[in-house]
């Protein structure tokens, strides 16, 4: 099937890989697992990740109803402040309500003093490799970082949530985190029925020591009683789709420049965002340098500068890999560029569009 580029194509087959190891982790260590959407909120596959998952993890109201809707397992329900009216929205969707400071968890007890709440903590430590996304840097609002303010609330509190990782691909780091959380706040889990250990865990990286993180999670588990939840986004995609795209130009400054049909602050905002290039799924790497940009205004908009096997030219498509997490949930209307369309291909190998953009959702999101 032909499809018009600029594309993001997920491969079931790829995303099956990365579930058959969470499976093999909830097996082996007894934890759960929520999928995270503000990484990844393609509800498409949701029946075939429901079946590896234990629910959802939200960041805010729409995301919560869409787990409920969509995928309708547990739900757990976080955001960084609620406002009230949005509160009493979330608590329809929700099984476990997660708040970020006591402040909001006092205000709001009369609301949610029924439900199963949890607070987010703030350890103080963290594994990150950009400060941006440290949720342990300086003058972090997120999460409570005082063990007095935790102790006076924790009678009403059955779960602690400790997000304290970002592409932690260093498993003796995280071992050595997770038992600091044992010897700080053991005695409160103690009292606790669940934690929830977060994201950012790239469990699902070439080489992770899959046997003796699953030793760690079930030793911790075992000692304080309690039930671990993880929360994966990235390792639960990666590598399960690409961004397709075909060269519409070659312009020379110094170096040759191909510019594709797509942009890299519409479409892989991220990467702009912390300045990393995407890799290259095709073409093959050599030894031919070239810029590749996008058609966007913006002068930063460039996917990066590649070594590849042969110069492209125009009609040359460029596919860009790991297009899933943090990708489609932050795709944009920048310049009125043409959305890519949402396309799967499946486990037969036959490819689909799940979704397409015109005009007309373009014009629907503006005033």
């Amino acid at each position: 099937m032909k499809i018009t580029t600029p594309y993001y194509l997920l491969d079931e087959k790829k995303l099956l890989k990365n579930l058959l190891v969470i499976k093999k982790i909830r097996e082996v260590s007894g934890a759960k697992f929520v999928l995270a959407l503000k990484c990844f909120s393609m509800w498409s596959v949701f029946p075939l990740m429901r079946k590896y998952l234990d629910g959802t993890t939200s960041s805010g109201l729409y995301e919560a109803r869409l787990g409920k809707e969509k995928f309708g397992k547990e739900v757990h329900a976080y955001s960084v402040a609620y406002s009230r009216h949005e509160l009493k929205e979330v608590i329809r969707y929700a099984d476990k309500i997660i708040f970020n400071s006591t402040s909001q968890l006092q205000s709001f007890l009369p609301l949610v003093k029924k439900m199963n709440i949890g607070i987010r903590v703030n350890p103080g430590f963290s594994y990150s490799h950009y400060d941006l996304a440290n949720p342990a840097r300086r003058y972090c609002r997120l999460g409570v970082n005082n063990k007095a303010e935790l102790f006076n609330f924790s009678r009403f509190l059955k779960g602690l949530m400790f997000h304290f990782n970002c592409e932690n691909n260093d498993f003796n780091a995280f071992a050595k985190f997770l038992e600091k959380i044992k010897i700080h706040y053991g005695d409160f889990l103690k009292k606790m029925e669940w934690i929830s250990l977060g994201g950012g865990i790239a469990f699902t990286s070439e080489g992770y020591p899959i046997n003796d993180f699953c030793q760690c999670l079930k030793d911790f588990a075992e000692t304080l009683k309690i039930q671990i939840y993880l929360e994966p986004g990235d390792a639960a995609v990666t590598n399960s789709a690409e961004l397709v795209t075909t060269v519409l130009d070659i312009v020379r400054n110094e170096k040759p420049i191909a510019i594709v049909d797509a942009s890299i602050e519409a479409h892989m905002l991220d990467h702009l965002v912390y300045r990393t290039s995407p890799r290259l799924a095709f073409p093959k790497s050599g030894k031919c340098e070239m810029i590749i940009a996008g058609r966007s205004c913006l002068a930063g908009d460039v996917f990066g500068t590649y070594k590849l096997e042969k110069p492209l030219k125009k009609g040359s498509i460029v596919r860009f890999a790991d297009a899933a997490g943090y990708t489609m949930v932050k795709k944009n209307w920048f310049n009125g560029l043409p959305m890519p369309a949402i396309c799967l291909k499946k486990m037969n190998g036959k490819k689909c569009i799940i979704k397409s953009f015109f005009y007309e959702d373009y014009i629907n999101s503006l005033s």
